[in-house]
């Protein structure tokens, strides 16, 4: 016992107990900027959250907010399909063909129109022009095809339709 209390008399004791204090000084201090700095960020996340005085209500009116963007987007989506579904049957290939139906006019003023949707589906139009009349005739296309006799020019603006990547 008494060389205990020898060794807490000694300056070599104090000195180790006063650099103990001191680095605990240090940490305690290390530790009082980061609670500020942290106490600060806080402070102005709760005034960029609002004002600060309720945050459960203010966490349920931004659910809230967040439930009815769902709620549209669902909606939205559910008509983006419905548009998607109607566009299959609007013309997307288009095919022309323009002919010389007879010898005695030139510049090729005949023509075969294809207007197809995406299930290639639609009509096959042929223009004759003549020097006397110009007649207009459609076919209807079901799959590329028509029940009807098709004109080697009708033939042809059907195929370009089909390859056409659309309008």
């Amino acid at each position: 016992m008494n060389s205990l209390m020898e060794m807490i008399r000694t300056d070599a004791f104090l000195l180790v107990v006063f650099g103990i204090m001191l680095f605990l000084l240090i940490g305690f201090m290390m530790m009082l900027i980061r609670f500020s700095k942290l106490n600060r960020r806080y402070h102005d996340f709760m005034r960029k959250l609002g004002d600060g005085e309720n945050l459960e209500e203010d966490l349920q009116a931004y659910m809230s907010r967040v439930e009815e963007v769902e709620r549209h987007n669902k909606k939205t989506s559910t008509h983006v399909k419905q548009i998607d579904q109607e566009l299959k049957k609007c013309i997307q290939k288009v095919g022309m063909v323009r002919y010389s139906a007879f010898k005695d006019t030139g510049s090729d003023l005949s023509f075969a129109l294809a207007l197809l949707d995406e299930n290639k589906d639609g009509v096959v139009l042929n223009g004759i022009y003549s020097r006397e009349m110009s007649n207009i005739y459609a076919k209807p296309v079901e799959q590329g095809k028509s029940t009807y006799t098709l004109s080697e020019e009708e033939t042809q603006a059907i195929e370009k339709a089909i390859q056409a990547e659309g309008i």
